[in-house]
């Protein structure tokens, strides 16, 4: 596929420079910044970590080196789906190898390589933490959970025809690049849209809760002696609240 030569224009360095500063120490900010240049040209380029370093303060070579060490980082342009199948051991034996094995032959591409229309990355990667799902794969790090070889061909006949795909728990799948842009730290708006639990995730809390069971800590007193929970612990126990009820309403859909 062709490679972006885009130079990062004035818009770009700006936004580069208020990532940085979101940090005390901005060299911190290397991370994000790296995903804004993706989001802009398509992998990391010779330009975009010689910017990261000028804006930062730190040598090229010292950006090269996170930007070499992480595997999200890619140093050849990324298709605008990038399909990650997860090889690793619970994925595999439900059936991640012969997906991977399936999607290589019909995209006609190996491992980290782009089909020729550009559309398409396919890449085997290791846990993709969903194991209650497997075999999983993730397209632009949404998941696919349970997936077989002959709806993992279908999804990908899918993105490449433009139809509007969605996350099995997420939103409508976005391109690459977009996704880029909110690992940069610009929200898409989509964080709120598509379940974001599903009934495989809230066993373990089903059991802990018909058993008794709660974490350390959980029975600590606040200033009048009442139980009370922690800011950290009030906020968990709303994600999982607002998780049980997204999995009812899912649940109910299906059932009608």
């Amino acid at each position: 596929m062709p490679v972006d030569d885009r130079t990062l224009d004035d818009a770009t360095l700006e936004e580069l420079r208020e990532i940085a500063a979101r940090y005390p120490e901005p060299r911190s900010g290397l991370l994000p910044m790296l995903h804004l240049v993706q989001s802009v040209q398509g992998r990391v380029t010779s330009e975009g970590i010689e910017v990261c370093a000028d804006i930062l303060g730190i040598t090229a070579a010292e950006v090269s080196g996170v930007a070499t060490f992480y595997t999200m980082y890619k140093r050849r342009p990324v298709g605008d789906y990038h399909v990650g199948v997860c090889t690793n051991t619970l994925c595999a034996v439900m059936g991640g190898d012969v997906i991977f094995e399936r999607l290589k032959e019909h995209l006609d591409v190996g491992n980290d390589e782009t089909t020729t229309d550009g559309r398409i990355t396919l890449e085997h990667v290791e846990c993709n933490a969903a194991c209650d799902y497997a075999p999983v794969v993730m397209v632009n790090w949404e998941f696919m959970d349970n997936m077989t070889p002959q709806s993992a061909t279908d999804l990908v006949d899918d993105l490449r025809e433009g139809k509007e795909v969605r996350s099995t728990r997420g939103p409508r799948i976005a391109t690459w690049r977009e996704v880029e842009r909110v690992l940069a730290g610009f929200p898409d708006d989509l964080a709120d849209e598509g379940p974001a639990a599903g009934p495989a995730s809230l066993v373990g809390l089903g059991i802990a809760r018909e058993r008794g069971w709660t974490a350390p800590g959980g029975e600590a007193s606040g200033p009048t002696g009442s139980p009370t929970d922690s800011p950290g612990e009030s906020a968990e126990l709303a994600d999982t609240s607002r998780a049980e009820s997204e999995t009812k309403q899912e649940e109910g859909h299906q059932d009608g």
